[in-house]
């Protein structure tokens, strides 16, 4: 029952980028929120699984990227459905790396900003960053996207160690895996096979043959 109130919270969609031990690096998360004004400061929040939250205890410092209705789903699936500690997910995604080191998403963003943490909460699953916005861009382009358009304009789903997350009930499905960002496609009402030859993912936009049957 919580589960199904709480989606109606209001999310955004966010890059957040660090500089890495074997380079830069950057995940998706939808929770950023500021906290005050005087001094301005901003939470985070980040999976302690996620390589993300290794890189900001390490360096006290990251980059926001606000993502725009116009963020194309590849650039999403790269930054959200893998491992920065065994991929280069920027590989095909745009991006500038600051002087700091750390990387500024560069597809179709609204805006950035740099943050530096001043303090930290642990909870049972994520780390809570205070950080304040040291540095940004200085004008503001295009819509943000809201987490709502995310879900429900794009199909996306939530990544396991999002704090959105919620398991899904195992049902009779055929799964059917894309092998280039690991979206799952498991809808009852259209098998996978009765898809159009042109369907792509609505995530990366890979073509209906690369993607795999769940064994």
């Amino acid at each position: 029952m919580y589960d199904k109130i709480l989606t109606s919270l209001s999310y955004g969609m966010f890059a957040v980028g660090v500089r890495g031990q074997n380079g830069p690096n950057a995940c998706i998360v939808n929770t950023v929120m500021q906290i005050s004004s005087l001094p301005m400061t901003i939470a985070v929040s980040v999976n302690h699984n996620n390589y993300t939250n290794e890189c900001i205890k390490k360096y006290g410092e990251f980059t926001v990227s606000v993502l725009s209705e116009n963020t194309s789903g590849s650039a999403i699936g790269a930054l959200g459905y893998t491992s920065g500690r065994d991929n280069n997910k920027l590989a095909n995604v745009r991006y500038k790396i600051l002087r700091e080191g750390a990387p500024v998403i560069q597809e179709d963003i609204c805006c950035w900003f740099l943050c530096k943490v001043v303090h930290q909460v642990e909870t049972v699953t994520h780390t809570i960053f205070i950080a304040e916005p040291v540095a940004g861009s200085e004008k503001i382009k295009g819509t943000p996207m809201t987490y709502s358009y995310y879900r429900n304009v794009i199909k996306g789903k939530s990544p396991q160690y999002a704090p959105t997350y919620v398991p899904e009930i195992e049902e009779e499905t055929e799964k059917y895996i894309c092998t280039i960002c690991r979206y799952e496609y498991s809808d009852p009402l259209i098998p996978f096979e009765e898809l159009p030859d042109d369907w792509i993912c609505p995530i990366c936009g890979a073509p209906k043959a690369v993607f795999k049957k769940e064994e």
